[in-house]
């Protein structure tokens, strides 16, 4: 007998986890959006909202592309068979974009980077993922500085 439960804890569409610091480590070049090979206890949890993406990055294996480190916690209600938390995921992509990326990591400093995790409008899991290099620390400081005078003249202006 099924039970008449609301879902209001279940995310249908929208952010699952987002990695905010991807814009201030790296210099993104450019984006691209990617599904995940997923199994059952992974997106019910993904559901839930239990994901960390802050650490995880591309790489590349028999010329494929993977998601390594990405953290998806092990689901509340699993039964005999579960996931392990830190798999590598294999990125779905098309051809000609697995080439781009593949050729632009092969280049020295090239890093793929975990931006955003959402369910799309059709209920799918995909990974927004930034093609980059990373930064240095005085173009970290220089973010801040930026950031700062933008935040110290719209404050100027509103007065």
């Amino acid at each position: 007998m099924v039970k008449n439960v609301k879902n209001a804890n279940f995310i249908s569409t929208g952010l699952v986890a987002q990695n905010r610091r991807a814009h201030f480590d790296y210099a993104i070049n450019e984006t691209f959006e990617a599904g995940l090979v997923l199994t059952g206890t992974e997106v019910k949890s993904l559901r839930q909202g239990h994901a960390n993406i802050n650490e995880a990055y591309g790489i590349i294996e028999s010329d494929e592309l993977f998601m390594s480190n990405m953290f998806i916690a092990a689901y509340d209600n699993q039964g005999y068979a579960s996931h392990a938390e830190r798999r590598k995921r294999k990125l779905l992509l098309h051809h000609r974009e697995i080439v781009k990326i593949i050729s632009a990591l092969n280049r020295k400093g090239a890093t793929l980077v975990a931006m955003k995790l959402y369910f799309d409008k059709r209920g799918r899991a995909k990974l927004e993922i930034g093609l980059g290099t990373g930064k240095k620390l005085y173009d970290k400081r220089e973010t801040v500085k930026e950031r700062d005078w933008k935040r110290e003249k719209a404050r100027l202006l509103s007065h």
